[in-house]
């Protein structure tokens, strides 16, 4: 048989020959010479072609082993089979293996000991089988499961079944939130490397986050019905996801919001730069590559694209394209694009999917695009109020209450001030917590700041009061 294989083998060089003598004889004979080579060359080459068809049928009617494929990626969506394997067999026992590949991301954390070999045998039920990871011409991945026919009915009907669940339960296990951000296009391997990613360590939580209560209980609540809402959304006959409107001033949360969003439904964070991507297809191959118990998140949508309410700059803006005027640097995702992934066709293309949107100016955005059903749960991210300042104290301070707390309670109600610079105010200076000095800053940035309004009031008044003479 491997006789066989090695004669059949040489049939490539031979062909790879045959091109060669065609191009010396190019230089050498006459026309006339040419045409006559010409045609039995091209005879030879089509019996060359046949044999090695006849060697391969022939090789695998007579091989007694059986081979199945697992891809990184189908199309552009990840094949969750594939990270499935690669989980189960990073996880045999490395007591064994002769080959190991030893990482440690950060210094806090253990060194972890992996396998590091093409090739890794695996028993089950008296079978043996062999997994290699294979890597094509143009960069695809796969796994390549090996294993003798007469065990395929085990393999097929139960052993890869196992392997894809082994390998989702470790990987649940051990689980860590991802931050995702998409890649240009122009670093896009057929359908892969469209996101990287890092390990998400954002510390913030929904205990910590300076808010009011009753409006984190509602948020909270809100995401725990839906995580929980698989066989509520096929009843109705809705995409199994939602759609969460942040918007408010600078410095009031919104990003916060997300990170404890994440951390509190353990779901990974895909941070979409709408600016580097060409088109609505590109963003459809995004946006599908994208797993499920995650979060798409578009921050300051506003200023991302054009997609304000502006539909008649939009029109002359689509004509210029169609005559060839768009700038090749210019993103081209349309409003109506994004909507279609939002709640069109293509949203239900993942399940257990949140997108949030954040805005400093939600009057710049088209009423299309955060209407309900669209952006299900607007959530107004304002100014700190004295609930907020509680929960800052309790954070930065470990305080619950102080004698000063009504002053500052106070002087919140007079002028707007945002969580961040609140907190700011109250951050320990050289390592060092000095309670009464931290809350009397707060008081006098807070003063400052009314003073500095009542000013600017002022200052208008008279500028009113000086025009209504004329």
């Amino acid at each position: 048989m491997m006789m066989m294989g090695d004669t059949f083998g040489s049939i490539g060089s031979g062909m790879a020959s045959l091109f060669f003598i065609w191009a010396t004889i190019q230089q050498i004979f006459p026309n006339h010479m040419k045409i006559a080579i010409k045609e039995f060359l091209l005879s030879s080459f089509q019996q060359l072609c046949f044999a090695q068809s006849v060697s391969d049928h022939f090789t695998n009617f007579f091989s007694p082993y059986v081979e199945i494929n697992f891809p990184e990626s189908d199309g552009y969506r990840l094949n969750h089979a594939f990270s499935a394997i690669e989980t189960y067999l990073g996880s045999k026992a490395t007591d064994k293996s002769k080959h190991l590949k030893g990482s440690q991301v950060k210094e806090n954390k253990d060194l972890v000991l992996k396998r590091d070999e093409a090739k890794v045998r695996d028993e089950y039920k008296g079978a043996n089988v062999w997994w290699e990871i294979v890597t094509s011409s143009d960069g695809e991945r796969s796994f390549k499961l090996t294993f003798h026919n007469r065990a395929r009915s085990l393999i097929t009907d139960s052993y890869v079944q196992y392997v894809v669940e082994e390998g989702k339960l470790i990987e649940a296990k051990k689980k860590q939130t991802k931050l995702f951000t998409n890649n240009p296009s122009s670093q896009w391997v057929y359908g892969q490397n469209m996101w990287r990613h890092i390990e998400f360590e954002h510390p913030a939580s929904f205990e910590t986050l300076a808010m009011d209560p009753e409006k984190k209980e509602e948020i909270t609540s809100d995401l725990v019905a839906f995580s929980n809402g698989k066989e509520y959304y096929k009843k109705i006959g809705k995409a199994w996801k939602r759609g969460y409107l942040l918007y408010g001033p600078p410095g009031t949360g919104k990003s916060t919001m997300i990170s404890a969003m994440a951390n509190f439904l353990n779901y990974n964070i895909y941070d979409l730069e709408l600016t580097a991507i060409k088109d609505n297809s590109e963003l459809r191959k995004l946006l599908t590559a994208t797993s499920s118990k995650s979060i798409v998140v578009i921050e300051d949508i506003d200023c991302s694209v054009d997609l304000t309410g502006n539909r008649i700059k939009k029109d002359r803006n689509t004509r210029g394209q169609k005559n060839g005027e768009q700038d090749k640097d210019e993103t081209s995702v349309t409003l109506s694009g994004l909507l279609n992934f939002i709640d069109g066709i293509w949203s239900a293309c993942g399940q257990e999917r949140i997108v949030v949107f954040t805005t400093n100016h939600l009057e710049k955005l088209d009423p299309a695009l955060i209407r309900r059903g669209r952006m299900d749960m607007h959530i107004e991210l304002s100014y700190c109020t004295h609930e907020a300042f509680k929960i800052l104290a309790k954070n930065y301070l470990d305080l619950g209450d102080h004698p000063l707390f009504g002053k500052i309670e106070s002087l919140l109600k007079e002028i707007e001030i945002s969580p961040a610079d609140v907190a700011e105010n109250l951050m320990a200076r050289n390592h060092l917590i000095d309670v009464d000095g931290s809350l009397n800053n707060l008081i006098k940035a807070l003063e400052d700041k009314r003073n500095r309004q009542r000013s600017q009031n002022d200052g208008d008044k008279k500028k009113n009061n000086k025009f209504s003479f004329f």
